[in-house]
């Protein structure tokens, strides 16, 4: 660790950071996992829950700088498309 004061209290920061970071981008996958095994399943119903919520946490991780903007727009868009394929 670093002998500077400021050093030491930035390390801490990191790491919260870093720990609260890893904890909303966790969040993440898991929303679009759960829309991933709603169109699996074929459940319409499910995977239109899933994909409006899924597409909430993605808008809020561009937000808080944990997602970049283009890498939000392609899966918002991969996941339109799925459920979109279960509506034909």
């Amino acid at each position: 660790m670093a002998n500077i004061k400021q050093q030491k209290k930035r390390v801490l920061t990191n790491e919260k950071a870093r720990l609260r970071n890893v904890s909303y981008k966790s969040k993440l996958r898991t929303a679009v996992k759960a829309v991933r095994v709603a169109v699996a399943a074929g459940d319409l119903e499910k995977a239109t829950a899933a994909l409006n919520k899924a597409f909430s946490i993605i808008d809020r991780a561009v937000v808080k700088g944990i997602e970049p903007k283009g890498t939000a727009k392609r899966q918002k868009s991969n996941l339109q498309n799925l459920v979109n394929g279960l509506k034909k």
